[in-house]
């Protein structure tokens, strides 16, 4: 342990990286990027389908997004444990994360020069920044249980998943209020938003730069090549993985119901966008940006709310039952999300989701640190949780943008994102079995030492 809990200087500077990063979150994946994209590549005459054409393919714009998206994320489960395997050796977590950010930061940056008819820039560079952002989270993470003892854990990444959403609503306000001046050039403020994210990224990033330690170093050389020794550290974990009953359990619903979760996290704005109406004067017309953004708004600020609640939940009854409570919870949003038309019934919704999405992000993280074994190297184990959870998205929204590929008509994903959550809470319900039978203590979940 490099800092202890008492240490409330290196806590707020791990917090504030969630609020750097978060305004790409919100405005990039979540509401203004998603809004303006369908606007520079829909089809104002046939408002059947939007196909554009990426590199001569012919393709929905929302599909190509999400398949996109969907690249990112490989690149980063495939990327993650090479890295982690050298920052766990030589310490240096804190420059990969670096690195990433930048990265990210900078190709938020890019995205001003998206503009109508650039398309191949729009996506290239919206692959960038999500590699950026997915990438620099696998260090970020890994810093949890080296910087606060474990039953500090579920408070501290609550912490940080409020300052993410208080720093990225911030930002959001600021970037709405460019968008409510009403330029003569449509795409200027949505364009000096992207903008803004990088230089918000980059700028707030500077204080866990400059205060978290470089990373503690685990045992061992990079004699190996660097390819080899990254995939057979993951191996091991993997390997160590088996010998844990419920850390095993819980990685599995964890990778399912993170499916869902994910997918609508980053698809959200899409399906907003194309299947919600609000009535104009008794005909019914597609949501404005004013009401998409509002709606994404509405879910940023009570999952504030949301992320506090399922951390004082768990202390009166554990983390995993408060993660199959909240499970059960979105199976229910899934149902209602494929019956749900208008804008009045969507604001409602909105607020359903933010309560659980906020509260499920940080709860699965802290659950997954208290039953990690004692070891400094963290940044291993949280790259095999990081790549879980990346590799949760490529399949989540890679089906999800199959399916309306296939079949033209966006709702019918949602069944697929209803099947990820039963199978996460059925996985759920397993792990907790396990925990009964084995009589481990369900604050703890870590197995009695000998």
């Amino acid at each position: 342990m490099l800092h202890t809990p008492a240490d409330k200087k290196v806590h707020r500077a791990w917090s504030m990286y969630d609020w750097a990063n978060s305004a790409y979150n919100l405005v990039i994946t979540s509401t203004i990027f998603p809004i303006y994209y369908l606007a520079v590549t829909s089809d104002k005459i046939n408002e059947t389908q939007d196909y554009v054409y990426f590199f001569n393919w012919k393709i929905i714009n929302t599909a190509l997004l999400n398949y996109a998206l969907s690249f990112a994320y490989l690149m980063v489960a495939f990327l993650s444990p090479i890295l982690s395997s050298i920052a766990d050796v030589q310490g240096t977590k804190k420059k990969f994360m670096k690195l990433f950010c930048y990265l990210g930061a900078i190709a938020c940056c890019g995205l001003y020069f998206f503009k109508p008819g650039a398309i191949e820039l729009g996506i290239i560079l919206a692959i960038l920044a999500a590699i950026g952002y997915s990438g620099s989270i696998v260090f970020y993470n890994a810093y949890l249980p080296e910087i606060a003892e474990e039953k500090y854990h579920d408070k501290l990444s609550a912490n940080g998943f409020a300052y993410g959403y208080v720093g990225s609503v911030i930002l959001q306000v600021i970037c709405f209020a460019f968008i409510l001046m009403n330029f003569p050039d449509k795409t200027f403020a949505p364009r000096l938003a992207f903008l803004l994210v990088g230089i918000w990224w980059i700028g707030f990033a500077q204080i866990p730069f400059r205060i978290l330690p470089n990373g503690a170093k685990a045992k061992g050389e990079l004699k190996q090549g660097v390819w080899k020794k990254g995939f057979h550290e993951l191996r091991g974990v993997w390997i160590e993985i088996q010998q844990m009953p419920i850390l095993k359990r819980y990685l599995a619903a964890f990778f399912f119901y993170s499916m869902g979760v994910q997918t609508v996290m980053l698809a959200a704005a899409e399906f907003a966008g194309k299947e919600i109406k609000k009535n104009v004067d008794g005909a019914m017309v597609p949501l404005g940006d004013t009401e998409m953004i509002i709606i994404i708004l509405i879910i940023q600020l009570v999952a504030i709310a949301g992320a506090m609640l399922m951390a004082r939940l768990s202390i009166w009854i554990g983390n995993l039952r408060v993660l199959m409570l909240t499970v059960l919870i979105w199976i229910g949003i899934c149902i209602t999300a494929y019956y749900t038309r208008t804008d009045t019934q969507f604001y409602f919704l909105a607020a359903l989701v933010g309560l659980v999405m906020g509260g499920i992000q940080s709860m699965s993280r802290s659950t997954f640190s208290k039953m990690m074994p004692a070891t400094k190297d963290t940044a291993s184990y949280f790259s095999f949780f990081t790549m879980a959870e990346r590799l949760a998205i490529v399949f989540g929204l890679f089906t999800f943008g199959f399916i309306e590929h296939m079949t033209g008509n966006m709702r019918n994903s949602i069944f697929a994102l209803a099947i990820f959550f039963l199978a996460g809470l059925l996985l759920l319900i397993f792990t907790e079995w396990t925990r009964k039978k084995e009589g481990i203590d369900a604050h703890i979940l870590k197995p009695h030492q000998a």
